[in-house]
């Protein structure tokens, strides 16, 4: 069976079994997934959901949000070098 057909019979519930394998790193059984059964889980649910979930829904997926044109990016490293807009660290529990 080529890579196509068998992406075409993943249902759902294969799709929910093989994500959670990759997430814990062991099969339902509890066997340990190997490096190469997990390239071959992630690269079959990245292709499932390519073709069956909105974009904003597929695994991976960063909401790099929008920009009216001449809004500067948030990370604005313009003040690097200045020390007088040097802000202490605190670390909040």
């Amino acid at each position: 069976m080529d890579f196509k057909k068998l992406i075409d019979n993943i249902t759902p519930e294969i799709y929910q079994a093989l994500r959670r394998a990759i997430e814990i790193g062991k099969w339902p059984n509890g066997d340990v997934l190997t490096a190469e059964q997990r390239e071959h889980c992630m690269s079959a649910v990245i292709a499932w959901d390519s073709r069956h979930q909105p974009e904003q829904d597929r695994v991976g997926y960063i909401d790099k949000g929008s920009k009216e044109e001449g809004e500067l990016c948030d990370d604005d490293h313009s003040h690097d070098n200045d020390p007088e807009s040097d802000q202490p660290l605190r670390w909040m529990h």
